[in-house]
This record gives structure tokens, C-alpha cells and sequence, in this order.
């Protein structure tokens, strides 16, 4: 069975191609992140997904791999998708949706809460493009009150083909 491809899945697509990562460090935290490199490699899946495989120097010096998948599942008008990361044991599955401008993708999501060991958090990771070179993936959780508090962001530059 072929997967009838809309308009969201060619959305994805323009994710896909060779990246390099700057990260900004969270707000009271010192700066390390900016000075790690961090490369992605993003393909498509027929089209009807797209897969990313960023790898980089963690603040410790270590070494980490992430895998990101998203694709559109048109019977839920919902973005799917899942991370995981060789750091972390959690597996993240997204659902999500594009904004009205066609630029801003929320996924919602719902992970370990690193401040209370046990519960789990909402967490919101957002891709925001920029123009076709450049796009900002950041991510949030929410506070017990509704507000967001910002974990992380990262500025993506699209490396030319050599």
C-alpha cells in the first residue's frame, strides 16, 4: 500500500539535506553549548517521512547521536513523529501541528521531568523556518502554573552541496 502524500508531507521536505547546528545556551545556565559542532544528515522517506541524524560534542566532551522522525498522518491532521537520543533512555513521540503562517511546527510531547525524579512533564519541540537555508528547533516545558519555561535552542544552517 502507497501512502497518498498531501501537502504537509511535502512541508517536510524541506528539512531534508545537510545542516550544521548552533546551539544557545538555556537562560541561567553557562555557555558551553555554542562552542560544541554539531552535524545533521536529514533524508526523506519516499516523502512521506523524513529522518535526522545529528551527531556532536555534548558540554562534557562526550559524544551524542540523536534520531528525529516526522512524517503527517492525514486520517488524525496531526504531524507524528518520535526522537531519541544516545544520551537519554526516554523515547519522545510527537503529535503536533503547523501554524497558520506555514512556519512555525509545535510537536507536543510528554518526557521525564528533570527537575522532580519520577514525574513525567509536557514538552513542546518547535521547528521554526526561517528562509530555505536556515530554521530554529527549540524546545520548552510547561510549569505547573500553564506558563513555559525554554529548555534548549538551536539555529540550523544548511550546508551547501560540495
Amino acid at each position: 500500500m502507497k501512502a497518498d502524500l498531501v501537502d504537509e508531507h511535502r512541508w517536510l521536505e524541506q528539512l531534508t539535506g545537510r545542516w550544521r547546528l548552533t546551539f544557545d545556551a538555556p537562560p541561567g545556565t553557562e555557555d558551553h553549548a555554542s562552542d560544541a559542532t554539531w552535524l545533521e544528515e536529514t533524508r526523506s522517506l519516499g516523502g512521506a517521512w523524513i529522518v535526522a541524524e545529528s551527531t556532536g560534542t555534548m558540554p562534557d566532551g562526550s559524544t551524542a547521536t540523536n534520531i528525529l522522525t516526522l512524517g503527517y498522518d492525514p486520517a488524525r491532521k496531526r504531524y507524528v513523529g518520535s526522537f531519541v537520543t544516545s544520551v537519554m533512555a526516554n523515547l519522545w513521540v510527537y503529535e503536533g501541528t503547523l501554524d497558520s503562517t506555514g512556519k512555525v511546527l509545535t510537536l507536543d510531547c510528554e518526557g521525564p521531568d528533570f527537575e522532580t525524579i519520577g514525574r513525567t512533564a509536557r514538552y513542546q519541540d518547535i521547528i521554526t523556518i526561517k528562509d530555505e537555508n536556515t530554521r530554529n528547533f527549540s524546545s520548552r516545558t510547561q510549569n505547573a502554573d500553564g506558563t513555559w519555561k525554554p529548555v534548549m535552542s538551536c539555529d540550523y544552517k544548511r550546508i551547501p552541496a560540495a
